[in-house]
């Protein structure tokens, strides 16, 4: 029987793991590291994913694509709210958006599917076999819409989506709960781009879902936005700069709003320091 995978395609972070008897195993790359930035930075040298597109992000922000994953199943006017924060440039084309990068356009599940692909190949490399049959992972209420251009990104890898499953159910799974408790759980799932909780009634190995919600508008990225909305604001008051014209300036300033963030989860105070072009 051919081996089926696990995959969390994430908003800012993928990654793949397999079942080594009954204990779920992550495959980490060549540093060691479990994750893969779901970044892909289209370069003249070619494509790249992964750690070493993130480095494009600055120097090269109108051709490096991130946070794909909230544009899945959606239309531009579902996005509207949020381009001002992508440098890359994105338009419609019979009712599914397109990311403009050079003379070519590429779907959202396209460039997912270029992260599933470095997904692959990471197994392949591991395991020492072909891998295609795969299980994935979304938030709770993805729509109809948004489950389906997951299983295109899926296919568009070479991959045979088995199953698309529920983030909090798979994590309810991980964690052997259906093993351990019975009655009923609660779990959420707060990642990059969303936010969902589920209601899990447990009752002899068997998973019901009672209630799920969840924000498509809640997440690290927007935590990040919050602290650019701020850190522009402050920028515009002292300066008059308006760094919104600047995009390679907007990705720097991102950057280090997301590393405000995070040192803001140890620590009650924080520095953000800006270097502000000439």
């Amino acid at each position: 029987m051919a081996r089926i995978l696990g995959i969390d395609l994430g908003t800012t972070n993928s990654l793949i793991a397999y079942m080594d008897g009954q204990i779920p195993r992550v495959i980490t790359g060549k540093q060691g590291r479990a994750m893969i930035p779901s970044v892909v930075a289209m370069t003249d040298n070619g494509l790249i994913v992964g750690d070493p597109a993130k480095e494009h992000l600055v120097r090269n922000p109108e051709r490096t694509i991130y946070s794909v994953k909230r544009f899945m199943g959606k239309s531009l006017e579902d996005v509207s709210g949020e381009l001002k924060y992508f440098p890359y440039k994105l338009h419609e084309q019979g009712g599914v958006i397109r990311i403009q990068v050079g003379e070519k356009t590429y779907s959202p599940p396209q460039i997912s599917a270029m992260i599933l692909k470095e997904l692959k190949l990471r197994a392949e490399a591991h395991l020492g076999e072909d891998v295609r049959s795969v299980v994935i992972t979304v938030p709770a209420y993805f729509n109809d819409s948004q489950r389906q251009a997951t299983k295109d990104a899926g296919m568009i890898a070479g991959l045979e989506v088995l199953r698309i499953i529920n983030e909090p159910t798979a994590a309810s799974l991980a964690y052997g709960l259906q093993q351990k408790t019975q009655g009923t759980i609660a779990v959420y799932d707060l990642g990059g781009g969303t936010f969902d909780i589920s209601i899990l009634k447990l009752k002899q190995g068997i998973f019901e879902v009672l209630a799920t919600n969840g924000n498509t508008h809640l997440g690290g990225d927007d935590f990040d936005r919050t602290i650019l909305d701020l850190l522009l604001h402050e920028i515009r008051a002292e300066s008059g700069l308006d760094l919104g014209q600047h995009p390679d300036q907007m990705q720097a300033l991102r950057l280090e709003a997301e590393q405000v963030k995070i040192r803001l989860s140890d620590e009650l105070k924080t520095q953000a320091t800006i270097e502000l072009p000439d």
